[in-house]
């Protein structure tokens, strides 16, 4: 696992060794603004490096608007599935209206995309199963 991009609310990670993955770990909170733009350079990194897997550890991941959420559906995810991603893990947000909110989303594009999604606990877990 390698640094590739840092903010104050969020660190992208590439790994490289079993297949090639990207991680997003959430500090906190970012604005729409930032938050589309950081997503957006992680989206362009997965796709130069046609990462397998993709880790959303948003466990302390801020409050994120609706329509930030229907971007990321739309912006994210088909592409996603599109270029072959085969599987997304998702360490859920600590905050339960957040993590109730950023479930109902990945539940309605779970029938627009191809690869396997499942939610975990544990980072370690996740990035186990994201390369089997």
């Amino acid at each position: 696992m390698q640094p590739a991009l840092s903010f104050p609310y969020l660190n992208i990670y590439l790994h490289t060794a079993a297949c090639p993955a990207i991680e997003l770990q959430w500090l906190s909170f970012a604005n729409s603004t930032s938050f589309r733009q950081s997503v957006s350079q992680g989206l362009q990194l997965a796709l130069e490096h046609r990462v397998q897997g993709w880790i959303a550890d948003d466990r302390l991941l801020g409050p994120v608007r609706p329509k930030d959420l229907d971007w990321v559906h739309r912006t994210v995810l088909l592409p996603l599935s599109r270029m072959g991603l085969r599987r997304f893990a998702l360490l859920a947000s600590d905050d339960p209206l957040n993590r109730l909110t950023i479930d109902r989303m990945y539940e309605q594009a779970e029938t627009d995309i191809a690869f396997e999604l499942r939610r975990f606990d544990e980072i370690e877990e996740a990035r186990r199963w994201i390369c089997d």
